[in-house]
């Protein structure tokens, strides 16, 4: 039995990890459970799941949580199972991670909240299965470094790099020429460029083919989604950033390809199903027959590949740029992009000042650091609160 901490649970990558544990109960469990403040549904989970531990974020909703009957019951149809215990804020989650009895943490915070649990699960020596694109954006060369040191695997959860990952498994990393990352391109892909500006909330969360949490679905049609697996895959299979291209691929049929120095071209394809590549993770190195819909390869389908237009969509520049700069740079960009997503959601910037609030950021950090001195996680952090004391200023003056 494989004992789950899902860093998240409320989210669409956690209730999605948790049909994949509902659909294994005899090889999964899940042993604790994270949330910010979607106490409700952190609730149910419980209720069905009977995890040993809960984390809550939010100080006042945890209080509200120790007072939810629900909390204080057992679940997982075991009667007389008592409630989880139940855990506050940053240093709840990281208790959350590195409990004994975990054996496997699912990060998916959005943001850089799951960055230092995620780091400590790392030094515990949990196997790590990522779905937070932040992390290793912000912190790179700290989390894998940490990750060799303490010899624990990460196992991508990202349909795309979860797709290089197969793609890449027996080759020799010599033999690499380049690693292609396909992208939907969002609902906004056949806009016209003097359209972006007018583009609501609304509009930019219907995708056309993912079923995602806001943020990830708003940096999908910002195409930063794109920027940040560009800097995932650069450490994850340690790729230098010319090698790592990104196609517009709208049928989202190929997850991901992978081109080897005799121009044979290897390519992992699959439903649109987050569930696959999550099953993949918990299961790795095993291949699990699933219950999840198959893709059906005799239907009237096509592929198209495109590359992408950086005139219109500027974030996939910027973000080849943080990486390449290096530092604390990408920190920022992560930051900024948090911050301006989040503005726009609660409709105080309109879709075309992401771009530009993550530029200015990054302009003025550039501007006064020096890129030659040591990466630190303390450096790191420094970077995130600058950024948000900057982009707060800008986002105030309008």
């Amino acid at each position: 039995m494989k004992r789950i901490a899902i860093l998240g649970s409320t989210g669409s990558v956690g209730t999605q990890t948790l049909e994949v544990i509902a659909a294994f109960p005899d090889r999964y469990a899940a042993h604790s459970l994270t949330a910010r403040s979607r106490i409700d549904l952190l609730e149910q989970q419980c209720a069905r799941f009977g995890p040993r531990m809960v984390a809550i974020r939010d100080a006042e909703c945890a209080e509200r949580a120790k007072q939810a009957a629900g909390f204080a019951r057992g679940g997982g149809g075991q009667p007389g199972q008592p409630g989880p215990s139940i855990h506050t804020g940053e240093e709840g989650l990281i208790e959350a991670v590195t409990h004994p009895d975990v054996d496997l943490v699912i990060s998916a915070l959005p943001g850089s909240a799951g960055l230092v649990p995620t780091l400590r699960a790392i030094e515990a020596g949990k196997t790590i299965a990522l779905a937070n694109k932040e992390i290793l954006v912000m912190a790179g060369e700290i989390v894998m470094e940490s990750a060799r040191r303490n010899r624990v695997e990460i196992l991508p959860v990202d349909s795309e790099h979860c797709a290089v990952h197969q793609c890449l498994a027996g080759q020799d990393p010599d033999r690499i020429q380049r690693v292609v990352l396909t992208a939907s391109g969002g609902p906004f892909r056949d806009t016209a460029p003097e359209a972006l500006a007018r583009m609501t909330s609304k509009d930019a969360l219907n995708h056309p083919t993912w079923n995602m949490g806001q943020k990830v679905t708003i940096d999908s049609a910002t195409l930063m989604n794109k920027g940040f697996e560009v800097i995932e895959a650069h450490w994850l299979f340690g790729l230098p950033v010319s090698k790592i291209d990104v196609v517009i691929h709208p049928q989202s049929i190929i997850h991901s390809m992978v081109e080897m120095v005799d121009g044979s071209l290897l390519a992992q394809m699959g439903p649109t199903d987050m569930r696959i590549p999550i099953q993949y993770a918990l299961s790795y190195p095993e291949r699990l027959e699933s219950p999840w819909p198959r893709f059906d390869i005799t239907r009237n389908w096509s592929l198209t590949l495109d590359p992408p237009d950086e005139a219109m969509f500027p974030c996939l520049g910027l973000a080849y740029e943080a990486i390449r700069r290096g530092s604390s740079v990408p920190a920022v960009l992560s930051t900024a992009d948090e911050m301006a997503v989040e503005a726009f959601l609660r409709q105080r910037i309109g879709f075309t000042d992401i771009p530009r609030i993550i530029a200015d950021a990054m302009d003025r950090h550039l501007a006064a650091t020096d890129l030659t001195a040591p990466v630190t996680l303390e450096s790191i952090m420094a970077a995130d609160q600058w950024t948000r004391t900057f982009c707060g200023e800008k986002l105030i003056a309008g």
